[in-house]
């Protein structure tokens, strides 16, 4: 299966290079063919690498949702109208169409069902909590902020599709590396803001 979504990727990939033609974010769902969960999430988290503004406050409520489901265990497999219709930028459109092409070469090479204990039942409503956290930090206005969790939640998307604990464990990696930058920047954003309002009080008293 991910054999044949990687060769039909490439297959798009070129077939838009030649063309003069729109891709929208409906266009991706309709190249895996059968859409679920894993499916969804992976096409909202690729779109959130895009440099659009706006786009994080979007996915990321959608992506709140989504987690709410996810621990009712309800399957989503209709991505909300607004997302649907987004447009993509042609260059951003043939890097998506490429990327997934890789993504799903690899997948085909090195993703396999292992660690089972990261898949179980009991644990839903962990991940439920960790697809609503890196929607969190998607949301934030963070320069470069969507990058390290839309990674994780790409990863989480294959890792659960798969059922590859080892990719799910890489998914909480990344995760908690967007988690310390956010705080770093926090952090960052906390102290210049005390050293402006310092010297504004030194200057006018």
């Amino acid at each position: 299966m991910s054999l044949l979504l990687a060769r039909r990727f490439h297959r798009a990939s070129l077939q838009y290079q030649r063309s003069e033609t729109v891709l929208n974010v409906r266009d991706v769902l309709r190249l895996h063919g059968e859409a679920s969960t894993p499916v969804i999430l992976l096409i909202m988290a690729t779109c959130c690498l895009m440099p659009v503004g706006g786009i994080g406050t979007v996915l990321s409520f959608a992506m709140v949702l989504m987690a709410w489901r996810w621990y009712r265990q309800q399957e989503t497999t209709v991505l909300p109208e607004r997302i649907a219709r987004l447009e993509i930028q042609r260059t951003w459109a043939q890097r998506i169409l490429k990327g997934l092409a890789l993504t799903y070469m690899m997948t085909a090479r090195w993703l396999k069902p292992r660690w089972s204990g990261l898949t179980r039942p009991g644990i839903r409503i962990w991940w439920a909590l960790w697809i609503a956290s890196m929607a969190f930090l998607i949301f934030l206005p963070i320069p470069f902020g969507n990058v390290l969790p839309g990674l994780s939640l790409m990863l989480f998307s294959l890792g659960w599709a798969y059922r590859d604990g080892v990719v799910l464990a890489l998914s909480q990696m990344v995760g908690l590396c967007a988690m310390a930058f956010a705080a770093a920047f926090g952090h960052l954003a906390a102290t210049l803001m005390m050293q402006a309002w310092n010297w504004t009080r030194t200057f006018f008293n």
